[in-house]
Parts: C-alpha cells; structure tokens; sequence
C-alpha cells in the first residue's frame, strides 16, 4: 500500500459557506426530505423566522408574513429592519449578527451568529431586503454566492427584513413541505408571543392566552379529568392536566425554541409537579401515579442558554441567570408555589386530579406482578439476537452524531422473508429490524395489561424503550413495513391502534412512518425505473419504450435484498403518520377498531377500490 504524503498541501482551509455545504448536519442537524417535523427544511424556515420573533419579543413588530409553496419560502416581519451597511455581512458573514449584543436581544434563540449564513449557504437562491426609515438595501444569493448587491435604495415600505429563499435540492433531495409540520410550528410561535399575529399563506394565526390555548388545541376537552391548569410567572410559564390516555404528553420550550428533546427545564417540571403535589395531599404518592395520563407544557425565558445541539432540541442549561440560580431550584420554586396556590384556590380540580392518581395507582399494581413476568420473558426471549437484528447508533445516545441519531429507524416487518431482504440491504449503522411472528392482537378497548400478556407487544415495547416514557426511545423514526396487500393493510392498522391506544405521545411528535415501497419494477437492457403508482408506472413505460419487462411485486417477500438497498437508502420514501388537530383518538380507534357498525360497512363500501381499479393490464 502506498503511503500518503502529508504535507502543507494536505492541509487545507475552508470558508464559511463551503463549510456549511460540506457538513450541513453540524449547523441544522439532519436533513431529510420533509417527511419528519425536525428534518432541515424545516430548520431553515425556523432560522428566518426566529430572527423576526426576536425582533417581536423586543418590542418592534407585531405582525408577520409567512408564504411557503412548494419549494419556496418568504418571510416578512415590521421590526426595526437589519441596519442597511450590514445586511450583507449579517447573512454572509459568521460570527456576525445583534444578537452578540445582550442589549439589544436579551432572551434570543440563537447567539451564535449562525442561523441565516447556513440558510444562505444551503439555498440555491437566498434573498435579503432590510427597510429602515424611508430606505431600502437588498442583496441576492446563491449557495452563499453573493450575485447581486443591490445600492441602497428609496422605499415608501414600513420598517422591517424580508427574506426569500429556496432550499437547494440537491442537499435536501426530493424534498416538500408538508403543511401539518408548518402549521404546529406556526401555531407554537403564536402561543409563545402572545399578541403576535402571524399571516401564514392566507391564514391569522394568534393566540391571548398561551399554553392554555396550546393543551386546549393538542388535547379533547371532554377527554380531560379536569380543566387544564395554567399558571404564569416572570420568565416561566405552564400549563398541565390529566387525561384518559396512556403515557406522558409534554410540550417544552426555550426562549420560543421547541425543545422536542427536553432538557434540564422538562425534567425540572416533572420533578417539581411530583414534589408539590405530594406535599399538597401529604402523601407519597409514586411517581409514575402521579405523571400516569399528564398532558403538560412549559416554556421558560433564559440568558445565554446552553443547548446540546445546534438545533436546540434539548436544554442542557443547569443555570438561568448570571447569579448561578439552578434551572431545577428556579422550576421547583415557581412551580411549589403557584401550583400549590391554585389547587387551594381549585378544591374540584384538586379533588379530581387526587381520584386521577389514586386511579393510576390502582391500574399499577393490578398489573406489577404479570409485569415483572413479562419483562423476565423479555430477557429469556433473548430479543437483541432473535427479534430484533439492532443498528450501531441510537436515539437515546447521550454522545454521537446529531444527524446520525436522527436518521435511526427500527422497521417493523411481517414474515421471515421481507425481515431477512430488509437486514441484508439495510445500512447497520442507523436501521433496525423488528420481526413480527404473525398478526397482532386487535388491542382496542384492551387495558395495558394487554401489553404485558401480549408477548410480540412486549418484545415491541422492550425494543423500542418506551415502558417508562419517550426519554429512552432508541430509534427516531418507528417505520411499519408491511406487504400493499390487504394482510398487509390489517398489520399496519393493528400496529396502529397499539401505538395509539398505549404509546399515543409517539404519534403525536411524529416518530411513527409507513414506508412506501415500489408496486413496479419497468426495466429494459439499460435502466430500471421502480414505480410507486400507475401513473409512475405509465411514465416509465413512456420513457423506456419498447415495450420494457414490467414486473408487479405482490409482497415485499419477493423483493431481493439488492432491491430493498435501492429503497430504504438515500431515496427511502416514508409517509409520517400525522394526527389532525380536531381527531379524537378515542373516536378514531373505536370507528376503525371497535364493533362492526353500518357506519364503518357504508364507509368501507364507499372506498373500496378492487386490484382492477389499482392497476390497468400489465403490457
């Protein structure tokens, strides 16, 4: 083997916009294609659209324009407007930008500089327009390329920034946005600035009464043990309440950021709730009673904070302030006296919130013992060797790759067959394979001792760490990978109503995916085109000519494992499971999973298509 000189040509030195090209992940972490809430365009929208809420949050600006079509995004806000001789230095330049300057943004998002350089730096058009005072400066990009520095101007416009920017395609490949990702991301930044209105694509979004109104839209009231909790103070706020589902449900957020990950405030919540509510009943209730069912929300206003990624998905701040006050004594404080004052001032939520707890008690002991047996056949049943073929990289890494640990996957597949084609062509550093040994027990109107008796559900919870709450998930994405045919359809539906009906937190913050696979193979001697619908289909048949062999797959069992490679790779096409604001989970699970009703026979007559209607004659 020859060896490899080292020498001063070796080194060498890159500037800013090639560096964020090169290592995208260290600036927006993952990047996806749009089909999960934290992939990279999503993060590029967020960069823009914090600088105007940081201009909001300081007094300048009460409104805010957003437009996204498909592959474009305009953002225009009324704030003070980027001071005209450093616009473009501030979107061009690292370690430049207000925000260095704690007078000017006191309790910011981002502090690093660094935001709209990687926006720049990874769209293939980038576009900034500052008005301030009867004057108008605007520059234009690409790929962080500066093409035209426009002289200042006249303008009539009211103060503020604009910016426009299209997402290079060939870093985000086949991207789209998918409008349920924007719209919880706008309708957070609404209940995080109360009085900010927000003009998205037509729509008002604007919210008086903060975390009230966001537990009120993310939760069905009548499904609620009580009326949700609101309590405020200076640079804290949070919302609580229990309710008849399974788990834990929290939203948490750091100066306007949403921490999806947590962090030291979240933990600090969670304690201190526990804490108060036991001193205020004087009794020692377990914990896991206590959060059993709690749908909660905190938001918190902090200098300088510290967060372990640089997309701020997890608070690693231990202080809040200069003077050393702990973020769990800040919490702990807040929340022992506000929360202990108004379950004095609320005797019938407080009366209510004890039978919710003494309620969860009982579910828990009535299920310790076959508990204790299950997770003992658990560790008999040898699951990282028979059930689950494990990846190298998980979620729940407290160290690694930020956009590594995003991309893991546990796919969950039916048959020795389509487990054994995923395994060999899966890539080992991020995907998981789950083996499922038949069909899964219809669950619906089960309790969770079901998931205890129930060895394929156990073996299932047990893989993906979730006994005890989201904290240990090990695996980003959770991918249904099942045959189109109609068994196929009823193991999806039934995985389905397990996720909801115990584990509904997961769905809700988007960790659970059908993959998409391809029904055609259309091939001649130089090209094979893998088609995901007739109409791909008809395309391919177009373009190949010649009448190409086509080959319709019946079941991912008959995909080769060189195949499956050219489907969970780069290209995989994963559809997220997403649940509307207004659908009740309750409702939801009892039409499709309960009794057989006229209502569901109509509803299935209705939309029952047969393979005729699916595919026209192979030629």
């Amino acid at each position: 083997m020859a060896a490899v000189e080292y020498t001063e040509d070796s080194i060498k030195s890159l500037d800013w916009k090639e560096h964020i090209r090169l290592r995208p992940g260290m600036y927006i972490g993952k990047l996806g294609d749009g089909s999960a809430q934290d992939d990279g365009i999503y993060v590029l929208v967020k960069e823009i659209v914090d600088n105007s809420i940081d201009e909001h949050m300081m007094g300048h600006g009460k409104t805010i324009s957003i437009k996204v079509s498909d592959h474009r995004v305009e953002v225009r806000d009324y704030g003070r407007g980027i001071p005209l001789g450093k616009v473009v230095d501030c979107v061009s330049k690292i370690n430049t930008g207000g925000k260095y300057d704690s007078g000017a943004f006191q309790k910011s998002v981002g502090l690093n500089g660094v935001g709209t350089k990687a926006v720049n730096a990874l769209s293939t058009y980038f576009k900034v327009q500052s008005f301030r005072e009867g004057e108008t400066k605007v520059a234009e990009f690409n790929s962080g390329n500066l093409v035209n520095d426009h002289k200042v101007a006249a303008t009539t416009e009211r103060n503020g920034t604009f910016f426009a920017f299209e997402p290079d395609n060939t870093v985000f490949k086949n991207f789209h946005f998918i409008p349920e990702y924007l719209d919880n991301q706008i309708w957070n930044y609404a209940y995080l600035n109360a009085g900010l209105t927000i003009n998205f694509n037509g729509q008002k979004y604007h919210s008086e009464n903060g975390l009230l109104d966001l537990l009120s839209r993310k939760t069905n009231v009548e499904n609620l043990r009580y009326p949700i909790i609101h309590i405020k103070g200076e640079d804290i706020e949070m919302a609580l309440t229990h309710s008849n589902q399974y788990g834990e449900e929290y939203y948490s957020f750091v100066n306007g950021q949403n921490t999806t990950q947590g962090g030291t405030h979240l933990a600090a919540m969670r304690e201190a709730v526990v804490k108060t509510i036991r001193d205020f009943y004087g009794k020692n209730y377990d914990a896991a009673d206590v959060r059993a069912s709690i749908v909660g929300a905190i938001a918190v206003r902090v200098q300088e904070p510290v967060f372990e990624s640089q997309t701020k998905t997890k608070l690693g701040s231990l202080n809040v302030a200069p003077d050393g006050v702990t973020m769990r004594t800040f919490v702990n404080d807040f929340v022992k006296k506000a929360l202990d004052d108004y379950l004095h001032k609320h005797s019938d939520v407080a009366e209510a919130l004890q039978k919710r707890i003494i309620q969860s008690e009982r579910e828990r002991k009535e299920i310790a013992g076959i508990k204790k047996l299950a997770n003992d056949r658990a560790k008999k049943a040898n699951l990282h060797n028979k059930k689950l073929r494990d990846c190298r990289v998980h979620f729940d890494d407290k160290r690694g790759d930020e956009e590594k640990k995003g991309e893991t996957m546990l796919f969950i597949t039916e048959g020795d067959s389509a487990s054994g084609s995923i395994t060999k062509s899966r890539d080992v550093q991020t995907q998981a394979v789950f083996s499922l040994r038949g069909k899964p027990f219809n669950c619906y109107g089960h309790t969770k001792k079901v998931v205890y008796e129930n060895e394929e559900f156990n073996l299932l919870q047990h893989a993906l760490n979730i006994e005890d709450g989201l904290e240990g998930l090990r695996y980003r994405k959770i991918v249904i990978a099942t045959d189109a045919d109609v068994d196929g359809m009823h193991i999806r539906l039934l995985l389905l109503t397990y996720f909801l009906q115990f584990f509904p937190e997961l769905v809700k913050n988007g960790h659970v995916f059908i993959l998409e696979t391809p029904l055609f193979r259309v091939r001649n001697k130089k090209e094979t085109i893998y088609c995901y619908s007739d109409e791909e289909r008809q395309a391919a048949i177009t373009k190949l000519g010649n009448k190409p062999e086509i080959t319709r797959f019946k079941g991912l069992g008959e995909i080769s494992p060189q195949e499956f490679g050219e489907f969970i790779g780069e290209d995989i096409r994963l559809e997220p499971v997403i649940l509307q604001k207004q659908t009740d989970i309750e409702d939801l699970l009892k039409f499709y999973m309960g009794k057989n009703t006229p209502d569901r026979q109509n509803f299935i007559i209705d939309k029952l298509r047969v393979e005729k209607d699916l595919v026209e004659e192979e030629v």
